[in-house]
């Protein structure tokens, strides 16, 4: 990578730069050991720190990952397209595929943990669902492995009343999931909104989806809407935000 006298960047995020543009220029493919420490210091006359500082950009920024006792490598995983409008679509989970179908392109994408509950919903929730101060929700809590990486942490919650005793309730929803249940209960979902954010994962979050440090999630709540405009879901998604990229397609 070419350089200037007066850049001023700090020499850490030079390196960074200059490795970043290696492997985007297929000098460094997946699964690549990427120079070391010691090599990035002789190389660059820098200290330690600053050679550390720089491979853990990579690392943040989700390009790569170190492996305990042989360094640090370029990432072999690809990131995950969230197909944000097409996955909602009733032909999409009203045909019995799951939601999630439309993003994986034949990828190995599982569900490796699941609970179901009945709960108090958080306030804010349990309003906008309509839930009595003495009601409780069924609360659907679930984590996502993608080629056997976590990327997702999802926990919905629906109103008992609605959806008590039924399929929903149970781990497996079956063909079409909760929104194709909640069709055949006269709750069919017709509108949905969510809501985007970021920020830094907490300790839990970061365990539970294996992430590299300073890699920050991404937030989305979803609220889904039945056909008189009352609100019958709400999920909040945790997403490792280097597994993921979010697309929107639509018409002008």
């Amino acid at each position: 990578m070419a350089t200037t006298d007066d850049d001023r960047r700090p020499k850490y995020q030079r390196i960074a730069d200059s490795l970043r543009e290696a492997i985007q220029s297929g000098e460094y493919g997946p699964g690549d050991r990427l120079p070391g420490e010691n090599d990035l210091m002789d190389r660059h006359g820098v200290a330690r720190m600053t050679a550390r500082q720089a491979l853990g950009v990579l690392q943040s920024e989700g390009l790569a990952e170190p492996r305990k006792g042989a360094g640090v490598f370029v990432r072999s995983f690809r990131p995950l397209r969230r197909q944000g409008i097409k996955r909602l679509a009733q032909e999409q989970w009203g045909s019995g595929r799951s939601i999630w179908s439309a993003d994986t392109d034949g990828r190995d994408l599982v569900v490796d943990q699941v609970t179901v509950s009945e709960e108090r919903a958080p306030v804010l929730y349990a309003e906008a669902l309509g839930i009595g101060a003495t009601e409780t929700a069924c609360v659907r809590r679930r984590r996502f492995v993608l080629d056997g990486k976590p990327v997702l942490l999802a926990t919905s919650y629906l109103p008992s009343s609605i959806v008590g005793g039924s399929a929903i309730t149970r781990e497996d929803t079956g063909p079409g999931g909760t929104y194709a249940r909640l069709a055949e209960l006269g709750y069919k979902p017709v509108h949905f909104r969510e809501e985007i954010r970021s920020r830094m994962p907490s300790k839990a979050e970061a365990e539970q989806l294996s992430m590299s440090t300073g890699t920050p999630v991404i937030l989305i709540c979803r609220t889904a809407f039945a056909e008189d405009g009352r609100p019958v879901e709400i999920n909040e998604m945790t997403l490792d935000a280097a597994s993921y990229i979010l697309e929107y397609a639509f018409d002008a």
